[in-house]
C-alpha cells in the first residue's frame, strides 16, 4: 500500500495563512495620524497594529483614509481628507 503525505496538515496548516484576520476592510474609511515615513517616502500609520501606508503625507498629519489594498502584514490607503500637522508660530 502506498503511502500519502498531505503537505498542508504537517506543519498545522488548516487552509489559513498564519495570519490573524485584518482589522481593515478595503474600501472603508478610517481616522489617522501619519507617525513615521517609510524607505519609499509614504507616510505610516498603525491601525490596531496594521502598518498602513499613505503616500503624499507625512508625520504629524491628521488624515481621513480609504483602505485600497490589503497586503498579509499591510495596507495601503489613499487620502480622503488631510488636515496638515500644526505649524509652529514663528
Amino acid at each position: 500500500m502506498e503511502e500519502r503525505r498531505s503537505f498542508g496538515a504537517r506543519r498545522g496548516f488548516s487552509g489559513r495563512s498564519g495570519f490573524p484576520p485584518k482589522p481593515v476592510e478595503i474600501g472603508k474609511e478610517y481616522e489617522v495620524d501619519v507617525q513615521e515615513t517609510s524607505r519609499r517616502g509614504e507616510g505610516i500609520a498603525r491601525i490596531q497594529g496594521l502598518v498602513t501606508f499613505i503616500p503624499n503625507t507625512k508625520p504629524g498629519d491628521h488624515v481621513k483614509i480609504r483602505i485600497t489594498r490589503i497586503s498579509r502584514r499591510f495596507a495601503e490607503a489613499e487620502v480622503v481628507k488631510k488636515r496638515e500637522a500644526e505649524k509652529e508660530e514663528e
